[in-house]
């Protein structure tokens, strides 16, 4: 990267190049005979009317290849090629208005299919404005793109997207106090929380400092003997080592007494948080930098910590600089940082619109180019291949910087983001992979033993799963909450009961605001402690009073979950043909990334597909060969199927529709693609 600092006010471009797309034509239906008879009786024929069922293009991006596209023939029907028609608004008859889904059976799911709606106008101007083809850009309307914005949205950049930082309440006075700090020579310390958010967030301050020959403390505690959140006895050990202001990060928002504590004590304490706040903020607090405290105004509600952090290095460079803190040392390049917000954003499950999916974009760019060397060595030992993306970030990286704070000690992965000792490096990484595998070992036994519970008893009747179990490992609750969200359909709360008390962690589904939910129920005299946001919360419980929990959440929440699951449908981005599924097409679909929440990945249809030589890898994951009825083959694998529903289906002889996200294939390389199917129905 390009050395230099962040604008005043607006963070600078990343200096990487953008990739260009060299793409070959992806033929989205092969011809049959009879269309082929057809084609060529047509021929001479400049324009045509398209069938309802035609899903096709170029490539997305200008095409640099001289090579002539085909055009795609279904059913009988011979389609002009799309992009020429979009930029040409009399050929607006030849563009699909609609790409209706073919007829099934119920879904593996039990959700229905419905496709995505978009706007076909407004998608022909996103593809006549971008020259983009028009697939992509059916895509891009669909998430609420318009021909206005759709340059910036392909092209997202900290330059266009980042705000002042002094929006959001509060930073004004953190970045003053800290500039203060260390203009003064003072010792700053950061207390951060033990996932992987906390941990990206006290490295990208820690790294800052490094940068500029600063020291700095760092306390992360561990989540076993101390819990979530700061305590006293943490600020007073910080404070002995010399420290006189102190960074809380992901936590501290909901810590009224500890850091009144501090304060008293003579401690300047700064929170930077992301979680829901209910009330005032910490009355002893020097500033509390939360996108979610009632009276911040900025609408930078979907800032996880780490970018939170990273914005309050804008912050703090800025007034440095203005200070002349940089007269006789040098500026450091703040984008440096952003491949570890990236980490903490995705893997906080933050929603991939606005400046957030700006970052983690951004991010993704500084990974690729190298990074943080920490994160490269994990790359490494985890296998990681191809070009960095959400799924990297949020499944093969983030789970083993997880493990060490769920069964070990969050500053192992602390050290391997921010030490200069390669050998150390590349042993951290290692042991963490290694740590991970427990992890996994650990997870499989405390989710079996939860599934026995809730099918032995009753609760899987219920609107909100609550189970509980004696000695399950407090490290891996949280993670099982999830599995169990996702099997049962429903928010789930994992409680792990230690002699009188219960450490529980919850998930939630869209729609359904559990944070909000925690919190009452801790005002109401259930829960010892308890917070979070919508999607995920923690709490503290006696034993005694699960069952009274249980039952207040299931009534609080009963209409709301039931509302949410009434109508739920798996949205559906488009009809192809299996050999559409290559990596260019993957490629051209990437463009609209990073996706995650708010920003889903698109997903498409193949239809009348047979499952073959199915077979069991991993821990639960199926491979398979899908073969159309023209004789394509597609690679496909299905995660966690076996044992499910959409296994039993894959397993079938049955003619089936196959939903899934076209990807490449980096094991077999070149020009492979591969389907991660997520639901299938019978074909009828």
């Amino acid at each position: 990267m390009t050395a230099g600092a962040l604008a005043p006010h607006a963070a600078s471009e990343i200096g990487a190049n953008a990739a260009t797309y060299r793409l070959a034509r992806a033929r989205f239906y092969k011809p049959t005979r009879e269309g082929a008879k057809q084609g060529n009786e047509n021929k001479g024929h400049s324009r045509r009317k398209v069938g309802p069922h035609f899903v096709g293009g170029q490539d997305w991006g200008r095409i640099t290849s001289s090579h002539k596209p085909e055009s795609p023939v279904h059913r009988g029907m011979t389609v002009s090629n799309t992009a020429h028609a979009a930029s040409d608004p009399e050929k607006l008859s030849e563009i699909p208005a609609e790409m209706p889904l073919p007829p099934m059976g119920e879904s593996a799911s039990g959700q229905a299919w419905r496709l995505r709606e978009a706007d076909s106008r407004q998608a022909l101007a996103i593809a006549q404005r971008t020259s983009i083809d028009l697939i992509a850009a059916r895509v891009l309307a669909a998430r609420g793109v318009t021909a206005e914005t759709a340059d910036t949205y392909l092209n997202p950049s900290l330059r266009a997207s980042m705000p002042d930082p002094i929006v959001l309440k509060d930073m004004d006075v953190a970045a003053k106090r800290l500039s203060e700090a260390l203009m003064n020579g003072e010792t700053v310390a950061v207390f951060g929380d033990y996932d992987v958010d906390g941990t990206t967030a006290a490295a990208i301050l820690k790294s800052y400092f490094d940068a500029i020959g600063a020291p700095m403390l760092v306390y992360l505690p561990d989540r076993i003997a101390e819990g979530y959140g700061p305590s006293i006895d943490a600020f007073l050990s910080l404070q002995g080592e010399g420290a006189e202001v102190i960074v809380t990060v992901d936590c501290g928002a909901s810590a009224h007494e500890p850091v009144e504590q501090a304060a008293a004590a003579g401690l300047d304490i700064i929170v930077l948080d992301h979680h829901q706040m209910h009330g005032p903020p910490p009355s002893g607090a020097v500033a509390t930098v939360n996108p979610n405290r009632p009276d911040d105004l900025s609408g930078l509600h979907n800032l996880s910590a780490a970018g939170v952090a990273f914005m309050t290095l804008v912050a703090l460079n800025r007034r440095l600089r203005e200070n002349g803190f940089f007269s006789q040392r040098q500026e450091p390049d703040l984008r440096a940082f952003l491949d570890l917000a990236a980490l903490g954003l995705v893997c906080d499950v933050m929603e991939m619109t606005g400046l957030t999916r700006v970052l983690v974009a951004q991010g993704l760019k500084v990974l690729a180019s190298g990074g943080n060397r920490g994160l490269q060595a994990l790359g490494r030992a985890a296998g990681v291949k191809g070009r960095p993306s959400p799924y990297h970030l949020g499944f093969l990286l983030g789970p083993r910087i997880n493990a060490a704070g769920r069964i070990g000690h969050a500053r192992l992965a602390f050290e391997l983001l921010t030490t200069d000792d390669q050998a150390r490096r590349e042993f951290l990484a290692e042991k963490l992979h290694i740590m991970n595998a427990e992890r996994q070992e650990i997870e499989a036994t405390v989710q079996a033993e939860a599934v026995r519970e809730i099918e032995t008893t009753g609760l899987a009747e219920d609107d909100v799963i609550v189970v509980a179990g004696e000695d399950w490992h407090p490290g891996v609750i949280g993670i099982v909450a999830g599995r169990l969200k996702e099997h049962y359909d429903r928010p789930a709360i994992v409680i792990g009961v230690d002699g009188e008390t219960g450490k529980g962690s919850g998930r939630s589904i869209t729609g359904v605001d559990l944070g909000a939910a925690i919190a009452d129920a801790k005002e109401r005299g259930l829960l010892v402690a308890g917070g979070g946001h919508a999607m995920a919360a923690g709490l503290t419980i006696d034993k005694d009073n699960v069952k009274r929990f249980r039952d207040a959440l299931n009534t609080n929440l009963a209409s709301a979950v039931r509302l949410a699951r009434a109508g739920r449908t798996r949205h559906i981005d488009g009809v192809i043909a299996a050999s559409a599924v290559t990596k260019p097409f993957a490629g051209m679909i990437d463009r609209a990334g990073p996706f995650g929440p708010g920003n889903p990945e698109p997903l498409f249809v193949l239809t009348n597909m047979r499952a073959e030589f199915v077979k069991v890898v991993g821990k639960g994951h199926l491979a398979l060969t899908l073969v159309s009825t023209t004789g394509d083959k597609v690679r496909a694998i299905a995660f966690r199927a076996e044992g499910e529903s959409l296994g039993a289906l894959l397993k079938s002889d049955a003619k089936i529709n196959v939903a899934g996200k076209v990807r490449a294939d980096e094991w077999r390389g070149g020009e492979a693609g591969q389907l991660q199917i997520t639901d299938a129905a019978s074909a009828l």
